[in-house]
């Protein structure tokens, strides 16, 4: 008898590597993308103060974007535009030392005939404002209120006023300036 290795030894001991080696490559890398898939979701890269990674004021709302209504009923035009001319509200839904959230803008008439207009996203970290109320417009989110003459901070966390967008009244409707 001669002391050589029969045939099917070798494939068997062949077959048996290849086949841990893969399972072992499977676990591995399936064990690596669930780590990468829960730092992905644990990691997000933030350039502000905003918590859902971007910055309003680097990175404000695209040009011609609509926003909801969320007050006031219509405007009989373009709710949600900035352009000159286009209709942001109805004068005779803006009551006088108040306001209301239409579009993207908080509309305000502090005093009789004096119309303002305010960017409706808070300047403390990106949450839409919800009510005028008492002369200040409020956000929910962290309790930042703005004045409704002038947007400037008058209490809560946020760091700076509330962008204001010019404003005219043209007939039935306030209208971007």
């Amino acid at each position: 008898m001669t002391d050589v290795q029969t045939r099917a030894d070798v494939e068997t001991e062949v077959a048996q590597t290849g086949t841990a080696s893969t399972r072992r490559c499977v676990l591995l890398g399936a064990g690596g993308l669930g780590a990468a898939a829960v730092l992905a979701a644990c990691g997000t890269a933030t350039t502000g103060t905003n918590p859902n990674g971007s910055d309003f004021e680097a990175e404000p709302g695209p040009a011609g974007s609509k926003g909801t209504t969320t007050g006031g009923g219509t405007t009989g035009g373009d709710s949600g535009g900035g352009a000159a001319g286009a209709s942001l509200a109805l004068v005779a839904d803006v009551p006088s030392g108040g306001g209301i959230i239409q579009g993207d803008y908080v509309i305000t008439q502090p005093t009789q005939g004096t119309f303002k207009a305010f960017t409706k996203i808070c300047t403390h970290q990106g949450c839409e404002v919800s009510e005028v109320k008492d002369g200040t417009i409020n956000c929910p989110c962290h309790g930042a209120k703005f004045s409704i003459k002038d947007g400037s901070v008058a209490g809560g966390p946020a760091p700076k006023p509330l962008a204001e967008t010019k404003v005219k009244v043209d007939g039935e409707n306030i209208v971007a300036a």
